[in-house]
């Protein structure tokens, strides 16, 4: 591994090259922290894709794009005089000294939870007005949800167990089986989305992230049918062609690669 010396040295080449972009690349010296925005989200996800495939290599790239978006915002800050890289780096140094008081300051916790709550007890001190102020809005929908219990949970709102959690969800499922039955589409979308939530909640009691579980899934099901896919282009068959039982015996073929 590098050292420190060689670590700030590799970051001070970043700024000058940064530097040296914004001044001569056409691209570059159009670009605004709105243009950006959408590029940015996009490297995050490639990182979070690349993290979930273990993939360690690429996970290098993938953080030394993200990196450069923040290089990038800091200099346009720097050209209107409102922030700098320092003015960054220093905010979210004071921001973690802050917040660890346990070690910091005289906090004694005993565990994770404690920290947690201590986290989020002191952002209520910092002036905001609810605990959820932090979740994003533009978050995804499954992401949100887990980001808001893990938020009321640090304040103390949450179950005790997770068989509580269970009966919640089976609770749920009842409540949205009957809505099937009757079949009101308002409130069979309003049960569903209690359902999922409650799924959610239950992930994080059993210490389970539920976008990395719908993910592996995601890419389980596709790699699973792009098999499929291929076998029935070497039969010269299209899959709409095939009976359901003909494509499943292909589908079981992958489940065991």
């Amino acid at each position: 591994m590098n050292s420190r010396q060689d670590q700030l040295k590799a970051f001070d080449r970043l700024l000058t090259v940064m530097d040296e972009l914004r001044e001569q690349c056409p691209w570059d010296k159009k670009q605004t922290m709105e243009t950006l925005r959408h590029l940015t989200i996009e490297e995050t996800y490639e990182l979070g894709d690349a993290i979930l495939d273990n993939d360690l290599e690429e996970v290098k790239k993938e953080l030394g794009d993200v990196l450069l978006h923040i290089v990038f915002y800091s200099k346009i800050g720097s050209e209107t005089n409102d922030f700098d890289i320092a003015d960054v780096c220093n905010e979210i140094c004071e921001k973690l000294i802050s917040r660890h008081p346990h070690i910091y300051g005289d906090v004694e916790v005993n565990d994770e939870e404690d920290v947690k709550r201590n986290w989020e007890n002191l952002k209520l001190k910092e002036g905001k007005k609810s605990v959820l102020e932090g979740v994003p809005k533009s978050l995804p929908a499954l992401v949100k949800a887990n980001r808001i219990q893990e938020k009321v949970a640090g304040v103390g709102f949450d179950w005790e167990k997770p068989e509580q959690v269970w009966e919640k969800l089976q609770e749920e499922l009842a409540e949205f089986q009957y809505e099937v039955k009757v079949g009101n589409k308002d409130a069979m979308e309003s049960e569903f989305g209690d359902v999922m939530f409650s799924m959610v909640n239950y992930a994080r009691f059993l210490n389970i992230n539920p976008e990395n579980a719908l993910e592996r899934t995601n890419k389980k099901f596709s790699k699973r049918f792009q098999y499929l896919e291929s076998k029935a282009k070497t039969l010269n068959k299209p899959l709409k062609d095939m009976t359901l039982a003909e494509m499943d015996v292909f589908w079981e073929e992958a489940k065991k690669l």
